[in-house]
């Protein structure tokens, strides 16, 4: 089976850390964010890994090749000439990620208990296009679900925004959940990129609430307290101390 991790992110949040390495190998409980990710893919049985890589690229190359790729058969989508955001790093790694398979998509700065196995296999029957790891932590920003959990659209409650801008919110019918940066996308999610718009640097989210009326981008709700977004020094805190006392 087949993933990708997006390692390529700046990690501001996490400055000073991230001045001199890459965000996704700062290390959680002594442990790299990274090689977590990968031996967690690896224990869900995916072996085909691509992971993507800009600001201290050459360190998680290195980094790789000192520890043999962990056993997994590991690709690397170079994106040091040009960051291009979570839509356009799966476009771009298109020709490592498209099979006749759907392959997961996970952030290396997000650490969760969740059954990988379970969410792919989810996905595999749905017959969808995208499944959305999702969870009702606080935030200013949600993805809009109908009562299916299908994606209907988004919105900022800090802004008042709502994507699609027609779309017929505040509405009782529809369900606030958070994005969990975990996602599994069939090879029929590559034909709504081929639209001009989609082009270079742009963020997935975005694209799904574009698409979403006419593709089937489901959520797969959970609500665990062990989902970390470990980019910021709070969370990175918390992780630690949760990865300490297993």
């Amino acid at each position: 089976m087949r993933a990708m991790i997006f390692a390529a992110g700046l990690g501001t949040r996490l400055r000073p850390l991230t001045d001199n390495m890459p965000k996704a190998l700062v290390s959680v409980a002594g442990k790299p964010m990274l090689e977590r990710v990968i031996l967690r893919l690896k224990d869900a049985g995916f072996n085909d890994i691509t992971i993507n890589i800009h600001h201290f690229g050459e360190q998680i190359i290195d980094f790789l090749r000192a520890h043999d790729n962990f056993g997994a058969d590991i690709h690397i989508s170079d994106e040091r000439g040009e960051l291009l955001d979570t839509g356009g790093g799966i476009k771009k790694a298109r020709p490592l990620l498209e099979s006749n398979e759907p392959f997961l998509i996970h952030n290396s700065d997000i650490l969760t208990d969740l059954d990988l196995n379970a969410f792919y296999r989810h996905h595999l029957e749905s017959n969808a296009d995208a499944t959305l790891l999702t969870n009702h932590r606080k935030t200013s920003r949600y993805l809009l679900m109908d009562k299916d959990n299908r994606l209907c659209g988004w919105t900022n409650l800090s802004t008042g925004e709502v994507l699609p801008k027609e779309l017929d919110y505040p509405g009782e019918h529809y369900q606030l959940q958070a994005f969990g940066c975990v996602h599994v996308l069939s090879p029929s999610i590559f034909q709504f990129m081929e639209d001009e718009r989609w082009t270079g640097k742009f963020s997935i989210i975005p694209f799904y609430v574009d698409i979403c009326s006419r593709a089937h981008i489901q959520g797969y709700p959970i609500d665990s307290e062990n989902w970390f977004d470990v980019g910021k020094p709070e969370t990175l805190a918390k992780a630690e101390a949760y990865y300490n006392s297993l």
